[in-house]
């Protein structure tokens, strides 16, 4: 400690005694040729001493820049970089706070001139993409992917690792144009380090096809692609770690890579006991990360990216390894391949209490329940480029999947009527086997014709999932009051759930003004067919076996969905506008055979218009809008068209409506995003709504003595949500080293529901605002400070008087820091506080949550030991309210509680002829 406050007192000193100087340089940029501005020119200065960058600016609109900071040197190397233009360079004195270079012109880069010298731009800004030179940003040593990616200009990485550029998500990272390890972005991001990557790429991600044909892609999502220098694509390098832990606590993991020009292989393999989703890593999350979209079912497994991982809630045991594979094969043909393995086993508790609001009466329902689930998961993708000459392009995306799981599950539940009167109450036990087979593939043709920008395309996609599961269960449900029940049941379930799909899309795209206005005619054809078979056998007594068929739960039909859809549009790209409209008119057809009940069977015909529209204008490389509007429809479901009844549900039963009609949804989107590069500001707006009609919704029946529940569906038009959301960050720089960020976030939605309550119809409107302030303190090489706030508050008002309206309020806080000294040791502290007012008593309401980890590195870097201590406080809770439109849930479960971990973990890297870099900086390669 002693040796800390040292260091602090001598850079407090050294600060104190030092000469830095504050400047402003400013200037308008043309071009000799034409004499018009240069705008999104890069200007930027570098020491004279090192090159390094000392700070940068992208010209405006009018060529005009200007260009702050401060520095302790005497003199600064000036230069501008402009697409097609030769660099810019000047040495210029630092003597005075503004300095006005008037106007520059730059020539083109077929001319000389004799201040025109070749130098490399940190951001170069052309036409459709964003470019990073890595080596203007400065790293710590130890950099991945991920923090270097924290230091670009516009660019957000979130806790999780989640990755915005100018408040647009980026959903696909590549390497060198080739995915790595399937879509998962933060597998890249953890695992690769710094020091290899020349260029970072930003573009609006689009298909191989989309690409291949020059279309536009999706402008609301990004691809980074990351640039390998050519002498760092040859070689190997990894990491590994183990880390042991109080209460049993463990996590192991690996990765190699084997990088030879264009064939790249990869290995990693990880395992864990500590609910960390996919892969592990004990030095402060730096490897192999966890998944950028996340789902969690009721079973307790979970899904990261597609891959299944187990129990989403209580404790998780997981045992993971992959494969990745990219090479070409001859001059035609890319090739992409990955393979994972999953494993997991998961335990989880819960109890909740919930209040259901009836339209002249509630109850409530206590539950408890526990699970265990059991998983194991294959999945192997493979990608073929083909590109015969440079008109004729072949997809294909073959995708296999195997998954066996088991579920133990059992729980106890009681219902109580207003007067707290118990009046059902029921018990379940169960154990469920399910294996599932999964193919799927992906194959588009496209030709170009000519040189205008034509093309025809043509698409076909095929999906095949095999579902098998065995059932047990054993429950026993008691109804009281006048008419008393007793139901028991001892059953087997074998259950077949087969779903094919079939969809074939050929699309022409007829030049009007070549490249830029565009006739759009597409014609799509689908065909889903699902085989659903559930056999249910009671226990007989004299067998001893499963043996007596029920046909009241079981189910065997043939559900078919049938989609003709052609379509026309318009599109027009230009340099700023862009704009499209597409039409179509979708003719379907679902079609219901019940072998059980074929007084059941259904077939319907339904014809929608569908519509997808876009605007789109790009102020400046700083600024652009967009705006959406689309009409889609969607089918009943056919659990909702069949009108038997289920009763699998003692306490339930659900009668389908046959003659419901499909789902009508209009959906408007409007953004603003803009980025200040000379400022560096921040600011992105957007509104998200959508109104249905023919939305369909269940409308529930409710015996008023024993509390069961009958259930159907009816459509109803007027539902809405308005959704909207504004970001706002400014970079207010001290000096060279300290740089205070201001992050202000907040988002405000409203929705209307119109739905029924025991055959009485009424309307809910829902309002929620949720702002969120952050403010990030930088200390290079020193510190890091970041504490945020946010509050949500949330009014439910209801147009019946039974209905009480709600208010909910949450809090959230936290305080997140780092520190880098002495050299070679980093702290990191993540904290929280969550306080729910509004949870029931017996549940906890606030919690601190403090997670700590020391990690000290060694051997140059190579080597890094780590102490971590997870929920510090110990006061870990994952308590919740839920407020729907006729009930209120609190619920608490099995969570992962204190551990203290130690884990060492060691890195190697041969890439290029010396293998390792400098302090951020590239080797210069013999």
């Amino acid at each position: 400690m002693k040796k800390l406050a040292i260091v602090f007192a001598f850079l407090f000193a050294l600060q104190s005694f030092s000469q830095e100087k504050s400047f402003e340089i400013i200037g308008t940029l043309k071009a000799e040729d034409s004499q018009q501005p240069l705008e999104s020119a890069t200007v930027y200065l570098e020491r004279v001493k090192d090159s390094s960058v000392v700070t940068y600016t992208i010209s405006d609109k009018d060529g005009k820049f200007k260009i702050e900071n401060s520095t302790y040197d005497k003199d600064l190397n000036f230069y501008v970089s402009y697409v097609g233009y030769k660099t810019y360079f000047k040495k210029i004195p630092i003597d005075k706070e503004v300095i006005n270079l008037e106007t520059i012109s730059l020539s083109l880069d077929n001319q000389l001139g004799e201040v025109l010298v070749k130098s490399t731009a940190p951001i170069t800004i052309k036409k459709d993409t964003l470019e990073f030179n890595v080596k203007s940003f400065k790293t710590k040593k130890d950099a991945n992917v991920e923090d270097l990616l924290k230091q670009l200009p516009g660019v957000e990485v979130d806790e999780e690792g989640g990755i915005t550029v100018n408040g647009k998500p980026v959903n696909k990272i590549l390497v060198n144009g080739k995915p790595f390890f399937g879509d998962d972005p933060t597998i890249t991001t953890k695992n690769l380090t710094k020091d290899i990557i020349e260029k970072i790429q930003v573009v609006d991600t689009k298909t191989k096809s989309e690409a291949f044909t020059g279309e536009e892609g999706d402008k609301e999502n990004k691809t980074i692609n990351l640039t390998i220098k050519e002498e760092n694509n040859k070689g190997v390098f990894g990491r590994v770690s183990a880390g042991a832990g109080t209460d049993e606590r463990y996590e192991l993991a690996g990765m190699v890579n084997l990088f030879d020009n264009d064939r790249r292989i990869s290995v990693l393999a990880g395992g864990n006991n500590t609910n960390t989703p996919g892969f592990s890593f004990g030095e402060i999350s730096k490897m192999f990360g966890q998944g950028s979209s996340a789902s969690f079912n009721s079973n307790g497994s979970f899904t990261i990216d597609g891959r299944s991982f187990g129990g989403g809630e209580g404790i998780t045991t997981s045992q993971n390894a992959g494969a990745n594979y990219a090479d070409v094969i001859g001059e035609k043909t890319d090739v992409a391949a990955d393979y994972f393995f999953t494993s997991s086993n998961s335990e989880n508790e819960s109890s909740s209490e919930r209040e259901t609001i009836l339209s002249d009466s509630r109850y409530f329902t206590n539950s408890n329940s526990r699970s265990e689930n059991d998983t194991d998961n294959h999945s192997f993708n493979l990608e073929f480029e083909i590109e015969t000459d440079s008109t004729f392009q072949i997809n294909i995306e073959p995708s296999f999947g195997y998954s066996k799981s088991r579920t133990l599950y059992s729980s106890n539940e009681e219902t109580l009527d207003e007067d707290m009167l118990l009046t059902n109450q029921s018990n379940v036990n169960s154990n469920v086997e399910r294996y599932v087979k999964r193919f799927s593939n992906e194959i588009s043709v496209t030709k170009k014709l000519g040189s205008r920008g034509a093309f025809i395309k043509a698409e076909l996609e095929t999906r095949i999932n095999q579902q098998e599961s065995d059932d047990f269960l054993n429950s026993n449900t008691e109804v009281f009051g006048s008419n008393p029940e007793n139901i028991d049941r001892n059953q087997f379930t074998e259950g077949e759930n087969n779903s094919y799909g079939i969809s074939t899309k050929l699309s022409y795209r007829l030049p009007i003004i070549t490249k830029k206005f565009f006739l759009n005619l597409d014609y799509e054809y689908a065909k889903d067919k699902d085989n659903n078979r559930k056999s249910t056998f009671d226990f007989n007594t004299l067998d001893q076996d499963f043996t007596d068929f029920n046909t009241d739960l079981s189910t065997d039909f043939q559900y078919t969905d049938y989609r003709s859809i052609p379509s026309v549009g318009l599109s027009y790209r230009g340099e700023k506008f862009s704009t499209s409209f597409d039409l179509g008119y979708n003719i379907r057809t679902l079609k219901n055979q019940d072998v059980l009940r074929p007084e059941f069977n259904v077939e319907r015909n339904f014809e929608n218009l569908e519509v997808n529209s876009y605007v789109g204008y790009t102020f400046s490389p700083k600024s652009s809008i967009n705006v959406n509007y689309w009409l889609e429809n969607q089918p009943p479901g056919l659990r909702q068209l069949q009108a038997y009844e289920d009763v699998s549900n003692p306490l339930q039963t659900i009668i389908g409506n046959p003659d419901l009609e499909p789902s009508n949804n209009h959906g408007l989107y409007l953004g603003y995003n803009g980025f200040d590069w000379q400022k560096r500001t921040g600011f992105y707006v957007g509104i998200n709504a959508s109104l249905t009609d023919n939305q369909v919704v269940s409308k529930t029946t409710i015996d008023e003595e024993t509390l069961k529940r009958t259930t159907t569906y009816v459509n109803i038009d007027g539902n809405y949500n308005i959704g909207s959301w504004v970001n706002y960050s400014k970079d207010f720089k001290i000096d060279t080293l300290r740089t205070v960020k201001l992050k202000l976030r907040a988002s405000y939605n409203t929705s209307e529901r119109i739905n029924f309550n025991n055959d009485v119809k009424y309307a809910s409107k829902s309002d929620r605002i949720s702002p969120r302030l952050g403010i990030d303190f930088i200390w290079k090489k020193v510190l890091e400070f970041k504490p945020y706030y946010q509050v949500s508050y949330t009014n439910t008002a209801y147009d019946i008087e039974a209905f009480d309206d709600r208010e909910f309020t949450s809090h959230n806080a936290g305080l997140r820091t780092a520190t880098f000294l002495p050299k070679n040791l980093e702290w990191r502290n993540d904290i929280s506080f969550n306080y729910n007012p509004n949870v029931a008593d017996g549940f906890q309401k606030s919690a601190w949550f403090w997670n700590s980890t020391l990690a000290y590195s060694m051997f140059n870097d190579k080597a890094i030991v780590t102490l971590k201590v997870y929920d510090l406080l110990n006061q870990n809770t994952n308590a919740v309210r839920i407020a729907t439109q006729d009930y209120i849930e609190d619920k608490q479960s099995t969570v992962l509680r204190q551990y203290f971990m130690l884990s060492l973990s060691y890195k190697f890297n041969s890439l290029g002829s010396k293998g390792e870099t400098g302090d951020g900086d590239f080797i210069i390669f013999d």
